[in-house]
């Protein structure tokens, strides 16, 4: 046996046992899921096959696409807020230290924090008689933008995008900081001794360097925000009237509520194939090199 097979047999010994874990837990439950979403099933006692009836209820059930929509505003939010900051913050900790301090403080605390306590913190902040965005408002003469946050249907799902944001911007910041520590120096150096500008620099050499880590960083928030629940669940509950319902917590209702395991098991694999869709069309549109 050659060394080169020898080192292959290692590192597939070494995957194996996380590889069963994985198809056990995650790779699994997914088809078993499926399997579910044919049935119509309370959890406890016999399960009816009724052939398609959850899946064609599911794509005519209004909330469902409700739901649909609040997660692209979440996914937008994501793609579009977590990832541009995190990676100026990042570019700011790594060429800058007057912010440093103000950036780890704001950034990593939600990062030792779980969501049902940043949940919670951003539900006090929000609340109508007692909150500190309320009390701001009315301190700087603004008495007519004061609302109640997460009871205005109009205005729910745009304030939890604000703490969704917030919440999950430390692990991208850290990515973009490991990316860019693996720029070459010499490349920089380069791109100096050519006179390039901060912002052509930023365009022309660094978002290219770290282009991969960019897209892998677009495929975390659009699964994250695909599925998406503690938060949401703890400052609104979907509510009010479905208007900040997302699909992990219409499926939650759906499933634990009024137990309908069948349904709940249908608007999860529904869930699935709609992430694999993002996904694969996000992919695809940054397949290229950026230019």
């Amino acid at each position: 046996m050659t060394a080169s097979a020898r080192i292959r047999g290692f590192i597939t010994i070494g995957l194996l046992p996380a590889l069963v874990i994985y198809l056990f837990f995650v790779i699994v439950p997914i088809f078993w899921s499926a399997y579910y979403g044919f049935f119509d099933w309370k959890g406890i006692g016999a399960a009816k096959f009724i052939g398609f009836d959850n899946y064609v209820e599911v794509i005519k059930d209004p909330i469902f696409w409700k739901s649909f929509k609040n997660n692209m505003l979440i996914v937008a939010a994501s793609v579009f807020g977590q990832v541009p900051i995190a990676m100026i913050l990042a570019l700011l900790l790594m060429r800058s230290t007057f912010f440093q301090r103000v950036i780890r403080a704001s950034v990593f605390m939600p990062m030792v924090l779980s969501s049902v306590v940043v949940g919670i913190i951003w539900g006090y902040i929000y609340h109508p008689q007692i909150g500190i965005l309320n009390f701001m408002l009315d301190g700087i003469g603004l008495d007519s933008w004061k609302k109640a946050w997460l009871s205005d249907p109009k205005v729910s799902m745009f304030a939890l995008m604000v703490p969704i944001i917030w919440n999950y911007i430390g692990p991208y910041m850290i990515m973009f900081i490991a990316a860019l520590q693996n720029i070459s120096p010499e490349i920089e150096d380069a791109a100096q001794l050519d006179g390039v500008g901060p912002v052509r620099k930023l365009f022309a050499v660094t978002l290219p360097m770290i282009w991969d880590t960019v897209k892998v960083a677009v495929v975390l928030c659009i699964s994250g925000s695909l599925k998406a629940f503690d938060l949401i669940y703890v400052m609104t509950g979907g509510g009010p009237a479905h208007s900040t319902e997302l699909l992990a917590s219409y499926m939650y209702n759906s499933t634990f509520n009024v137990y309908r395991f069948g349904f709940g098991s249908a608007i999860s694999t529904a869930i699935i194939i709609l992430s694999l869709i993002l996904i694969v069309g996000s992919q695809y549109l940054m397949k290229k090199d950026y230019r």
